[in-house]
C-alpha cells in the first residue's frame, strides 16, 4: 500500500511539471539521487544506471559527441545473459533528456512485460539534449548530425555498440526499435528510416513528421487538405508554430541551432525530415514496420505533419498503423493513453517474428517415421 502510495506521489509531481506547469519534464532535483533505489524496488526487471544523475559518475563515452553522456538500460525480469532480448531505443523530445523514460516511461514498459502483453526486451534510453541537460534554451538536437554535435552518429554507433558489446541482443532487425515522443518520434522515424539495415520498427507518438509541411497559402497552421500542401521555401525564423500553457514555440527555436540562418538552414532540415527521407531512400512496401499515434487537438498542429506525411507513404504503398486520438494534445497524459496501444502492436510485431523464426512441425508421416526409428 505505502509502494503505491509513493508512486502516486511521484506521478502526480511529474505530471504537475510537464502537463500542469508546461516543461518538458519535472526536474530531476526534487525526486533526489536515491529515487532510482526508489524506482527499482517498484519495478520487476531492473534499471541499470549510465548517468550523472544519482550520486556518481557513471556515463558512457561517446567519440561522435567527444564527451560523456547519460544513458538508462533496463533488463526485463530473470534478464539471463545466455539469453537473446529484443531491443527498444527510447528518443526522447525537444526540452527533455533521459529523465523523462525514468521519470514516466519504465514502469508502463516493465508492467507490459511483467503481464506478458510485451515479450521481454532490452530497453535503452539515452541522453540526447543539446547540452546534456533539459532545457527550453536551445531545446531540440532532433538526434541528427548538425552544426551542434553528431548525435545521429552517437545513437546509431556509440549507444548501439555499447548495447551489443554489454548485452545480449536478439541480431535480427525485426527485433530492433526505435520508440519515441515529438522530436523523438521524428527521429525515430527518421533514423529508422535511414539505417533500415538494422532497425525495422519504428513508433512514434505526436510526432514531427513532415519539418516542412505548410499549406497552400505558406502557412505552418493551415490545416491540412489532402493534395493541397506543399513544402516551406522559406525561412520565418519567428514563425509560430504552436503554444503550450505560456511557451510559444517558434521554427527558429527548433532549426536555426542546428542549420543556421536562411534559406540555406532548409537543406538541414530537408535531411532529418521523414517525409523527405522516405523518398529519398526510396523506402519500399514492407521494409519498415511504422507506427504513429497524434491527437486532433495537438497545440503544435502535428496532425497537418503526420497527414501529410501519411498522404505520400499511401501513394507508395507503405503501410503505418495509425492510432488517431481526436481529443489528443501534444502532453504526457495523451502519450500514456496512446502507449498500451502501441505496446500490444509491437508485441504482435515481435511474437509473428518469433514464430516464422521456429523450425516447421513436422507432419504426421514424418512423427511416425521418427517414433519407427
Amino acid at each position: 500500500m505505502q509502494s503505491d502510495s509513493m508512486e502516486t506521489f511521484w506521478s502526480f509531481l511529474v505530471s504537475f511539471w510537464i502537463d500542469g506547469v508546461g516543461i518538458g519534464q519535472a526536474p530531476g532535483q526534487i525526486f533526489g539521487r536515491w529515487h532510482l533505489e526508489r524506482v527499482n524496488r517498484l519495478l520487476h526487471g531492473t534499471l541499470q544506471d549510465f548517468t550523472y544523475n544519482h550520486g556518481k559518475d557513471r556515463r558512457i563515452w561517446s567519440p561522435a559527441l567527444g564527451q560523456k553522456r547519460d544513458l538508462y538500460v533496463y533488463l526485463p525480469p530473470g534478464y539471463d545473459p545466455k539469453k537473446q532480448y529484443p531491443l527498444a531505443i527510447f528518443l526522447h523530445g525537444a526540452a527533455q533528456d533521459e529523465e523523462l523514460f525514468f521519470q514516466t516511461q519504465v514502469r508502463a514498459f516493465d508492467q507490459a512485460i511483467h503481464e506478458g502483453r510485451l515479450m521481454p526486451s532490452i530497453i535503452a534510453a539515452p541522453n540526447g539534449s543539446l547540452k546534456g541537460k533539459a532545457s527550453l534554451y536551445r531545446p531540440a538536437t532532433f538526434w541528427a548530425n548538425s552544426r551542434v554535435g553528431n548525435f545521429e552518429d552517437y545513437v546509431m554507433h556509440d549507444v548501439w555498440n555499447f548495447l551489443h558489446d554489454n548485452y545480449s541482443i536478439m541480431p535480427g532487425r525485426e527485433y530492433h526499435a526505435l520508440i519515441g515522443p515529438s522530436m523523438g518520434g521524428s527521429a525515430s522515424f527518421a533514423l529508422g528510416i535511414k539505417h533500415r539495415d538494422r532497425v525495422k520498427v519504428a513508433v512514434a507518438f505526436m510526432p514531427l513528421l513532415n519539418l516542412r509541411y505548410v499549406d497552400s497559402q505558406g502557412n505552418y497552421q493551415g490545416k491540412y487538405e489532402p493534395e493541397n500542401w506543399g513544402y516551406r521555401s522559406r525561412v520565418r525564423n519567428l514563425e509560430p508554430l504552436g503554444r503550450r500553457k505560456l511557451f510559444v514555440l517558434r521554427f527558429g527555436t527548433l532549426y536555426r541551432p542546428l542549420f543556421g540562418l536562411g534559406n540555406q538552414a532548409l537543406v538541414g532540415v530537408s535531411g532529418i525530415n521523414p517525409v523527405e527521407l522516405m523518398e529519398a531512400t526510396n523506402l519500399k512496401p514492407g521494409e519498415m514496420d511504422l507506427y504513429v499515434s497524434y491527437g486532433g487537438m495537438d497545440e503544435f498542429h502535428i496532425a497537418n505533419q503526420v497527414e501529410s506525411f501519411l498522404e505520400v507513404a499511401r501513394k507508395r504503398g507503405l503501410e503505418v498503423q495509425v492510432d488517431y486520438d481526436p481529443l489528443g494534445k501534444h502532453n504526457l497524459a495523451s502519450g500514456k493513453k496512446a502507449l498500451p496501444a502501441a505496446i500490444d502492436w509491437v508485441q504482435k510485431k515481435f511474437r509473428a517474428m518469433e514464430e516464422k523464426a521456429k523450425p516447421p512441425r513436422a507432419s504426421f508421416f514424418q512423427r511416425k517415421a521418427l517414433i519407427a526409428q
